[in-house]
């Protein structure tokens, strides 16, 4: 069954969302949502709460947190969810809707210094080796417009970014929340 005919139920665990079904799988396989766990046979895909949202917003994705009874998370919960939990959340939202609404598949990019990497459209993402084309296209850091940051955190993300050959776009969010991206270069002399 493709994605855009079924609507998954996912189950809130702390900051992050489990479908509980092997079929859950072709979430990754075809658009690149989640993580398949174990990654042995997978049974089961965990999203990160920005992922979720994203779903859930998209009419795709249900989300209950289970216990005596079965409390119901709309977007605008899991919006809330994640401003309590995730700093910078609202902008790293809009950056990761823009993104996907363009086309390209978005991972965090927590080890590469920024909050995305994301990928050219069309790659479908594999586990494996992989060919230069399926590679991270750019790595992404989203600030809001009014937000301070410092000029090391910036040449830490461009360094780490540069090392595994992308590029660092820095993505600014005003208060229309609308996006600029700012590509983020290493010169050498």
């Amino acid at each position: 069954m493709k994605m855009e005919e079924k609507v998954w139920e996912g189950e809130l665990l702390e900051k992050r969302v489990m479908i509980w079904s092997k079929d859950a799988v072709q979430l990754y396989d075809e658009n690149g949502y989640g993580k398949p766990l174990p990654e042995e046979s997978p049974n089961r895909v965990e999203l990160e709460l920005i992922e979720a949202a994203y779903l859930v917003e998209k009419g795709k994705l249900k989300v209950v947190k289970k216990g005596k009874t079965k409390k119901k998370f709309n977007f605008k919960d899991l919006m809330q969810l994640g401003a309590e939990n995730v700093n910078e959340f609202h902008p790293q939202f809009i950056v990761y809707r823009d993104l996907r609404e363009r086309g390209y598949v978005v991972k965090t990019g927590f080890k590469f210094g920024a909050h995305f990497r994301v990928y050219e459209r069309g790659v479908k993402l594999i586990r494996g080796p992989k060919s230069p084309h399926e590679h991270t296209k750019w790595v992404v850091h989203t600030v809001a417009e009014e937000s301070a940051f410092s000029l090391p955190e910036m040449s830490r993300a461009v360094r780490l970014a540069h090392n595994i050959r992308a590029t660092l776009l820095w993505g600014v969010v005003d208060k229309e929340s609308d996006v600029t991206y700012y590509e983020l270069t290493r010169v050498t002399p």
